[in-house]
């Protein structure tokens, strides 16, 4: 199921000028290749910003997303038909032998229920070439990255639309907060949303679980020392 945000149309609208220039997709680029990546599967593609990069250089890129809003701002952007859309989740993917499926932002964290979770990975194996890797991020428990999760410092204006989050619940590995935006013509729009927190030994136990090898774990650079960023290959 889709956050609330990424399925309004508006807001759907607006979330790349909210993300600005998405530096964070830098490493999934330079995996891409390094991997000489030819097909690539973005599980929650949102907006399509990675996507469309990776057909720009040529990849196959299947973009997959249970955001219908978000796959609308995706298709009508240049280069969309370049992209095969999938309205949906991993359960939805086709049987391929993709070289890398990755999962970018918030979005491993976003899929918090357990069942869901093993759908996905479960899934994503399955897509996979033996020996294609499995890339995606998660912030790490112990730094508490919903501690500046409130207006004050998260206050923002672009293009003369306010934004800002707050915090609304911690509860063990599950963080619930809201975000509220102010368009200039006043129309105000709230959307709230949950993570799931895991710890770098669950997550590396739930991957081995499925099928896969952990490759590495690396820093990511745009948050250093906040993210786990995880690389993880199918295995033979």
């Amino acid at each position: 199921m889709a956050d609330e945000g990424f399925n309004d149309p508006r807001l759907a609208a607006f979330y790349d000028v909210q993300e600005g220039a998405r530096d964070d997709l830098d490493p999934y680029l330079a995996v891409a290749a390094d991997l000489r990546a030819t097909t690539v599967i973005d599980i929650g593609c949102g907006t399509g910003v990675l996507a469309l990069k990776l057909a720009a250089q040529g990849v196959e890129v299947i973009g997959v997303d249970p955001a219908l809003a978000s796959l609308d701002v995706a298709k009508a952007k240049p280069g969309a038909d370049r992209v095969r859309w999938i309205h949906g989740d991993a359960r939805n993917l086709p049987p391929r032998q993709a070289d890398l499926a990755v999962m970018t932002g918030n979005v491993a964290q976003a899929i918090t229920d357990p069942g869901d979770w093993s759908a996905t990975l479960a899934h994503a194996n399955a897509a996979l070439r033996p020996g294609g890797v499995l890339m995606f991020e998660t912030r790490i428990p112990a730094r508490k990255a919903w501690l500046d999760w409130n207006r004050e410092q998260s206050h923002r204006i672009l293009d003369g639309t306010q934004t800002w989050v707050d915090l609304l619940d911690v509860d063990g590995p599950m963080v619930t907060f809201r975000w509220t935006t102010v368009f200039p013509d006043g129309e105000r729009l709230v959307s709230t949303s949950t993570l799931r927190f895991r710890e770098r030994e669950q997550v590396e136990a739930d991957l081995v679980a499925h099928g896969f090898t952990v490759t590495d774990v690396r820093d990511a650079p745009d948050r250093p020392g906040r993210e786990f960023v995880f690389l993880a290959a199918k295995s033979a």
